[in-house]
């Protein structure tokens, strides 16, 4: 029996629909869960993509390509190809489709005409596309109505579609810093440990660092330590799921005490443990200043 990821090596998805449905939002969300996408590919390119892909192996496993009615005439053989390639590897088709009235809208919004709207209205591009993929969206292995759907809820949507079992919705790097080398740039949240004893006071104690079992020990011992760190993991929790249903991919706690070599990374290494408990939360630890002293 194959393994999870001889199954997975060689799957090709073709994400295609109505303009402004959502393909680009769709697109990135795929890149999040690693798929290596490719965007406005004429149809007659996928076996040639795919042929080059095969070389690269599992380093490439997951293929999306984007097709649409940008690609012109050469758009209408996107059936007979994707036909095609369904005898040679796994494959799968995304159809993304909302209302005419929110397409329309949607292009109002960004001041874009419709890709096949020529001398006439939005609204006639629209009637034109839906006439050149009625047949794709027939034959289509997945539907997607993007009408009620924000962005956020879309790429929600796909991550549940086409994520594999125990993929990370989101990754949250825990960093260690000194306050006297500054805050971290681009931080979502901060923490500040200088309520707790320095052990850079202690001689036997300053020359280690937080990595250290004797340095844990002792942060660890000391009152409010303990209660801080599981208080403020149990208060995190709601606060990632809701990162999650945000499509709020990464974030950064950073966890900072005087020179970011004691408390700060016993903090910073005892949250992440907790954190990695939270479901669909993944965990790295940076520390950023760990040597400067």
């Amino acid at each position: 029996m194959a393994t999870p990821d001889e199954k997975r090596v060689g799957e090709v998805l073709i994400v295609t629909g109505m303009s402004g449905a959502g393909r680009t939002t769709a697109a990135n969300a795929l890149e999040d869960l690693d798929w290596y996408v490719v965007d406005n590919l004429p149809p007659q390119m996928l076996p040639h993509l795919l042929e080059l892909t095969e070389f690269a192996g599992e380093a490439l496993p997951k293929v999306a390509v984007v097709v649409d009615v940008r690609g012109r005439d050469l758009f209408g053989e996107l059936p007979a190809v994707a036909q095609s390639l369904r005898h040679g590897r796994p494959l799968r088709v995304l159809f993304l489709d909302a209302s005419d009235e929110v397409l329309v809208r949607r292009f109002e919004s960004v001041r874009r005409p419709h890709p096949l709207q020529a001398e006439g209205t939005i609204l006639d591009g629209i009637r034109r596309e839906r006439a050149r993929v009625a047949v794709i969206r027939e034959s289509a292995d997945v539907i997607v109505d993007t009408t009620d759907l924000n962005i956020h809820q879309l790429a929600t949507r796909i991550i549940d579609l086409f994520g594999e079992d125990g993929d990370a919705r989101h990754t949250v790097t825990v960093m260690s810093f000194g306050f006297k080398y500054g805050l971290p740039t681009d931080v979502d949240l901060v923490a500040d440990m200088r309520f707790l004893p320095n052990p850079f006071w202690i001689p036997e104690l300053k020359v280690h660092t937080g990595e250290e079992k004797p340095v844990r020990d002792y942060v660890l011992s000391q009152p409010g330590a303990l209660e801080f760190i599981d208080a403020y993991a149990l208060a995190l929790r709601p606060v990632f799921a809701g990162y999650q249903r945000e499509n709020k991919r990464h974030s950064v706690l950073a966890v900072g005490c005087t020179g970011g070599k004691h408390r700060s990374v016993v903090t910073a290494l005892e949250l992440a443990d907790r954190l990695a408990e939270v479901p669909g939360v993944a965990v790295r630890v940076k520390h950023r200043d760990l040597g400067r002293e």
